[in-house]
């Protein structure tokens, strides 16, 4: 048996103290950090964005089969990719949690490794937060602030006619990672002698359970000198996000299936479990890709990307939001995504 300190021996600033103390600031625009009443943050006259996301143990997470650490890195790039979204650079987060008694400090310190592993990962400061007792279960709250040059950020609303549409990586993995720990997970439930078994699927779990953000492609397009007219990060399924920016672009769409991009294992897991790849691919949420529209004149840049695909075009608000089937039928574009709120 490890030791276990239980938190209430350190106090609250004892606490904070505690898993903060390592945090070395790495932004010049980061002026005062953890420690004070607020953090001061000093922009030199570019523009400021700010995220917030909420994550509640037994909705969005389950402690059964994700580590605490893993829990630690996807609460920072959760937010971190919406910062992306707006192609800005994320510089500061702050981290505010709730916790039971279940928990111990050797638990938060995992917890906390994960958020010291994706700060550094992606240049980040962590300037402050709170923590509180929760009378069960975990809570979390990221708060994410980046900053770009002024005017460069990208909104969901401002795609034209005959854009191109655009998404980073590929798509339905998280999915498909998700459903095969939650499958694993009722075994389990049933008959605890049954050791988990993820029969070499470390692409998919790894997907849902550590996603990254796409700074490699805000990077890109500062590098190509291009700025796509509309983006959002694919948290809740492409679906749901390209009727998002249909909608609020009055505009509408054309997706097609041959164009989605499937990584080979995703593509063999659903087939394994019986499911669709495009479902997938359409509904999974959970990607942290990007999914973003470009004018036409870039498509020579975009095409040099490898970790970019061109799945369809901005179309007329007249013509509605459709996939083209790979046998050539088209179909009503639905959101079907992650909903928090169900």
């Amino acid at each position: 048996m490890s030791n276990r300190t239980e938190i209430s021996t350190l106090g609250e600033f004892g606490l904070i103290n505690h898993l903060t103390k390592n945090f070395e600031i790495n932004n010049a625009s980061t002026i005062v950090g953890v420690g004070d009443d607020a953090a001061v943050i000093d922009h030199y006259g570019r523009q400021t964005v700010v995220t917030t996301d909420l994550l509640i143990e037994g909705v969005h997470f389950d402690l059964m089969y994700t580590p605490l650490k893993h829990l630690g890195y996807k609460s920072v790039i959760v937010n971190l990719s919406d910062v992306y979204a707006m192609n800005a650079t994320p510089t500061q987060i702050t981290v505010s949690i709730g916790i039971s008694n279940r928990f111990s400090l050797e638990a938060l310190n995992e917890f906390y490794e994960g958020i010291y592993a994706a700060c550094e990962k992606y240049n980040v400061d962590l300037v402050g937060g709170d923590t509180s007792s929760s009378q069960k279960g975990f809570i979390i709250s990221v708060t994410a602030i980046g900053e770009m040059a002024p005017d460069k950020f990208v909104k969901r609303s401002t795609a034209n006619k005959g854009d191109l549409i655009c998404v980073s990586g590929d798509l339905g993995a998280a999915f498909l990672g998700l459903t095969l720990l939650e499958r694993e997970k009722g075994i389990y439930l049933e008959n605890p002698q049954v050791q988990p078994d993820l029969e070499g699927e470390n692409y998919i779990v790894g997907r849902f359970l550590k996603p990254e953000a796409r700074k490699d492609i805000t990077a890109y397009f500062a590098e190509q000198n291009m700025v796509p007219t509309a983006m959002m990060d694919i948290s809740d399924g492409l679906s749901s996000e390209i009727l998002h920016i249909s909608n609020q672009s009055n505009l509408g769409c054309r997706l097609y299936e041959d164009k989605l991009p499937i990584a080979e294992e995703t593509r063999l897991a659903a087939f394994k479990f019986g499911l669709d790849p495009t479902v997938c691919a359409l509904n999974g949420g959970e990607d942290y890709e990007l999914i973003f529209t470009a004018k036409q004149d870039d498509y020579d840049k975009l095409v040099l990307n490898d970790n970019i695909s061109i799945v369809g075009y901005m179309a007329d608000q007249s013509e509605g939001c459709k996939l083209i089937s790979k046998g050539g039928n088209v179909f009503d574009i639905t959101a079907q995504g992650w909903n928090a709120l169900k």
